[in-house]
């Protein structure tokens, strides 16, 4: 009875670690087929003008708490800081197609 019981906490060790790695395996291959690689920006704003109006062009990460989105809206770009949960915009109405040689 006593070689019994470490065999069987041995077996049982094995069992839910090799459980807890098919979980890992098999959600990491679900959740890259279902959401692509950009699971949050590519749902709500699409990349392409023909399905709609709104575009994220860039995302810039600052720290983990903040980044900064360059977003366009038919042909009119804005820049907006995205900090803490609140939106602070920073450039608007940047006009495509104008840029500076200075």
């Amino acid at each position: 009875m006593d070689t019994v019981d470490p065999a069987r906490f041995i077996f049982a060790s094995f069992f839910v670690l090799g459980l807890i790695g098919l979980l890992a395996a098999s959600l990491r291959y679900y959740t890259k087929k279902s959401f692509g690689q950009k699971f949050f920006f590519t749902k709500i704003f699409p990349a392409n003008q023909e399905t709609g109006r709104l575009a994220i062009i860039e995302t810039s990460y600052i720290d983990h708490k903040s980044k900064i989105l360059l977003i366009k809206r038919d042909d009119i770009e804005h820049l907006l800081l995205v900090a803490d949960g609140n939106v602070t915009v920073i450039e608007s109405g940047i006009k495509l197609g104008l840029k500076n040689d200075a």
